[in-house]
């Protein structure tokens, strides 16, 4: 056997690790691209906006312009709010949010999950839920209010409603999803109806379940504003609906933006715990 044959599979194996490390270089370069056009699109943004409101181009009275909102926001975080500190109005609004999502997650969860092992329950319980999901749900907020007042109960009912329904919905399909041989598999080995939906079922739409998480926590902040907009004694939407009654666009954006960094904040937070459940699955950024 030649010294050329006995060198191939050395020369092969180091290729590997050159090959797998071009690829995250080019997933950090690929990364650093996309962050630097992100904040690029913004600035321009920004700046436009900025220019177009002083040059009179757009009313700067209605459409106000971002240095006047940064300053409404600095002036909310220094010397506070007419309701008191700003970190007082983003906690409350956040713990009505918080409290309204856990509690649509669950249920939703529970509900998907056994009306997509029970065929029984879904049949007759099929057309309530699909007339309820057809009501816009966002005009519930009065009626929260007047059950339950301007407290914090009615805004985690609102938040609660909006949850619900995405969560159960992906959440009994991918109970109707699970892969039938795994559920025969497991029945084979003996495992009763309460261990196949634990040990089988679940695990299986839990990646469906994720999915819905993310859309519905900021479907959660929703049916917190609109309820703290129609009443309330606290909170970032009643800093909306006082902003708006006393003609100040500028406080209207800065919730708006106070809000909008929440939820960024709160989507890296499912991201994040996202990828620590499912480290096993591939990412995109490897093809």
């Amino acid at each position: 056997m030649s010294p050329d044959t006995l060198s191939t599979p050395v020369v092969e194996t180091a290729k590997a690790p050159d090959r797998a490390q071009t690829r995250a270089q080019a997933a950090r370069r690929r990364k650093a691209i996309v962050f630097a056009v992100r904040v690029l699109l913004l600035v321009a943004f920004l700046g436009l906006w900025e220019l177009l409101s002083r040059a009179k181009a757009i009313d700067p009275f209605n459409f106000s312009m971002p240095s006047k909102i940064w300053d409404q926001i600095w002036t909310w975080g220094t010397h506070g709010t007419a309701l008191g500190s700003l970190g007082e109005q983003i906690w409350y609004t956040l713990y009505e949010a918080l409290l309204g999502w856990v509690i649509g997650v669950i249920t939703g969860v529970v509900f998907g999950i056994a009306l997509g092992r029970i065929s029984f329950l879904a049949d007759v319980l099929g057309p309530f839920i699909k007339v309820l999901n057809s009501i816009p749900r966002i005009v519930l907020a009065p009626i929260f209010l007047i059950w339950f007042g301007l407290g914090p109960s009615s805004k985690v009912a609102s938040a609660v409603v909006l949850v619900f329904f995405p969560v159960f919905f992906n959440a009994f399909q991918g109970a109707r999803e699970v892969d039938r041989n795994l559920v025969a598999n497991a029945r084979i080995l003996g495992a009763s109806d309460r261990r196949v939906t634990l040990q089988v079922v679940i695990p299986s739409a839990t990646s469906w379940i994720f999915t819905s998480l993310h859309v519905s926590f900021g479907f959660a902040l929703i049916g917190a504003i609109v309820g703290e907009y129609i009443g309330a004694t606290k909170g970032i939407g009643l800093l909306v609906s006082q902003s708006q009654n006393t003609f100040n666009p500028a406080g209207v954006y800065a919730a708006m933006v106070i809000l909008a960094v929440v939820a960024l904040a709160a989507e890296g937070l499912l991201t994040f715990a996202e990828r620590r459940i499912f480290r096993w699955k591939p990412t995109g950024s490897d093809s």
